[in-house]
């Protein structure tokens, strides 16, 4: 057995832990990355793509902005398409002046990446049987890598290893509650090299079923449909998806739509999740390991970011400043964000999907909601306050508040 030693092991190589580490290492503070899958999965995995200003704030604190900077998407409003007409949303008038970026998921874990190989950073990729222990007293971390037992001796533990991970699988359940709602539902999302059929981001709510218009770039797109959780990828041809999202459109915007093959196609569930609390003794969550919510807010990276915020200001704080203050309100800090968007993409998907259980009473209801929110200011402004993301207290970021 190879033994290690560092002040703080990170569980997982996705933009949480990736970012964590680019924080740390920029503050001094040594750290080594755990991940299961290789490098290339990793770097390939099709994510969101949308982000919050702090977020932008955070990759630009940690010296990854650079490409962020040339081919990220400002974006100041978003347009809702209800009963073929659609409504715009001005983000950057209601909220003095913020925005949204589209920049994709998997470029921002490829700046990381980049980032983190220059810069000459530890990580095991392709870890077999990674197991944490011992992590409400003296923490350390054991691993297969190539037939060979490691074990990594740290301080802390930070869990970023997603919903399936083995940080929050490894808590006593006695000592955690998770709070689960599980949607009847999924998104098909399909990639494709083709211009988007708007300048901004199409949210349709249609008797058909919801539908998304986004994009990645200039020149590709990235679309979603509500479909029944049951169907598979293999039912949904190109032409099927095209077909059916013309369906769901208006005609301007069927006008408008360019179609080509797909370069990637999958079913997502939804599901909102949240675990409490998100520290146990030196074993920290973040990201998906201890919360997952609907994509309708675009909420899950930039709760990642913003969970990833809080917790590399409080390990910076202990090393540097010998305070335990940060890592005390890490959780209570971290779920008071996570619960309002966990609301708030709770209420866009309940607004603009269409469930099986809704009767005509609940479907009357839900076309007066909005009604109210698209015909009303102050209903705008509840929508874009939160969509723009909510302010957070981070001492180090121009955005806190």
């Amino acid at each position: 057995m190879e033994v290690l030693n560092t002040k703080v092991v990170i569980v997982g190589s996705g933009p949480a832990g990736l970012l964590l580490g680019q924080l740390l290492y920029k503050a001094g503070i040594d750290h080594i990355i755990i991940e299961q899958r290789s490098a290339d999965y990793v770097a390939a995995r099709i994510r969101a793509g949308i982000l919050e200003q702090v977020s932008v704030d955070l990759l630009e604190k940690a010296g990854v902005d650079k490409q962020l900077k040339e081919f990220g998407l400002p974006h100041t409003g978003i347009e809702i398409l209800v009963d073929g007409c659609k409504h715009r949303i001005d983000l950057s008038s209601l909220t003095q002046g913020k925005q949204v970026t589209v920049y994709g998921q998997t470029e921002v874990t490829k700046d990381l990446m980049q980032a983190r190989e220059e810069a000459e950073l530890t990580s095991f990729y392709e870890a077999n049987d990674v197991k944490v222990h011992d992590f409400y007293e003296k923490p350390y971390v054991t691993f297969n890598k190539d037939g060979k037992l490691y074990q990594v001796n740290c301080d802390f533990i930070a869990g970023c290893d997603g919903y399936h991970g083995i940080c929050r699988a490894s808590i006593p359940k006695e000592n955690i509650k998770t709070f689960e709602k599980v949607y009847p539902f999924g998104w098909l999302g399909v990639l494709a090299d083709v211009p988007p059929v708007s300048d901004e981001l199409i949210y349709v709510q249609s008797d058909r079923g919801f539908a998304l218009c986004s994009m990645r770039s200039t020149t590709r797109s990235r679309y979603y449909l509500q479909v029944p959780v049951t169907d598979k990828v293999e039912e949904w041809s190109d032409e099927k998806f095209w077909d059916e999202l013309k369906n769901r459109l208006d005609e301007e915007s069927k006008n408008n739509l360019v179609t080509g093959p797909s370069i990637e196609k999958s079913i997502a569930p939804l599901r909102s999740f949240v675990t409490e609390p998100m520290r146990f003794g030196k074993l920290f969550l973040a990201g998906d390991a201890a919360h997952i919510v609907p994509p309708t807010g675009a909420k899950g990276l930039n709760l990642a970011a913003s969970d990833i915020a809080y917790l590399s200001e409080a390990l910076i704080e202990f090393y540097l400043s010998n305070s335990e203050e940060g890592i005390n309100q890490y959780s209570e800090k971290c779920l008071k964000r996570v619960w309002k968007a966990e609301r708030f993409s709770w209420w866009m998907t309940h607004l603009l999907h269409r469930f099986e259980s809704d009767s005509d009473f609940d479907l009357k209801i839900k076309q007066a909601e909005l009604a109210y929110v698209l015909g009303s200011e102050a209903g705008q402004t509840t929508l874009a306050e939160n969509y723009v993301g909510l302010p957070y207290e981070i001492k180090s970021l121009k955005e806190a508040s």
